[in-house]
């Protein structure tokens, strides 16, 4: 199914959703599994070290800890609602999360392959999903969201990231 098929955008989530292409949702999870691997970003990011653009931001590890944070979080909201559950699931305090990792005691590769051992989880998961399941909705951070729409924010975050890696975090080894 693809991001047209999303019968409810979701507000906030929408950010993301719409940085996607309108291609298949598996489709789309298996061509961002590797969007980090690129030699020239991976190079960039273990150049960057600790450096951060602003006081209080996230380093360049934060970033790749909370794309896996988050690829789990929003995996099993969509496997809850995908498997007909109702419950109200919260949203989570991403500053909280990042706050409480070891990532910059880890190194980028390390980030990177398990991001990419959790994206082929996710894509695992979405694979199993029937048409039907991915239109079933639930309430998440108190917005009606489908499983489909939940997969389309999962291919968006890591460009969403990318991009903000690439305008603010970039330039600081180039100068």
């Amino acid at each position: 199914m693809k991001r047209s098929d999303i019968k409810h955008m979701p507000q906030f989530f929408d950010r993301y959703i719409l940085l996607a292409d309108d291609i298949d949702v598996v489709e789309g999870l298996k061509q961002t599994a590797n969007l980090y691997h690129d030699e020239g970003i991976r190079q960039a990011m273990l150049q960057l070290g600790d450096q951060v653009y602003a006081p209080g931001k996230w380093t360049a590890k934060d970033i790749m800890q909370h794309l896996i944070d988050n690829e789990r979080i929003m995996s099993y909201r969509a496997m809850r609602f995908a498997r007909n559950d109702k419950t109200a699931l919260p949203g989570y305090d991403e500053e909280l999360f990042g706050a409480n990792t070891t990532a910059n005691q880890r190194s980028i590769d390390d980030l990177l392959e398990e991001f990419s051992l959790v994206r082929q989880a996710t894509v695992a998961l979405f694979r199993s999903f029937s048409p039907e399941m991915l239109h079933r909705e639930g309430i998440s951070f108190n917005q009606r969201i489908s499983p489909l729409a939940l997969g389309f924010v999962l291919i968006g975050h890591p460009i969403h990231h990318l991009k903000v890696l690439q305008e603010r975090y970039f330039p600081l080894i180039q100068a």
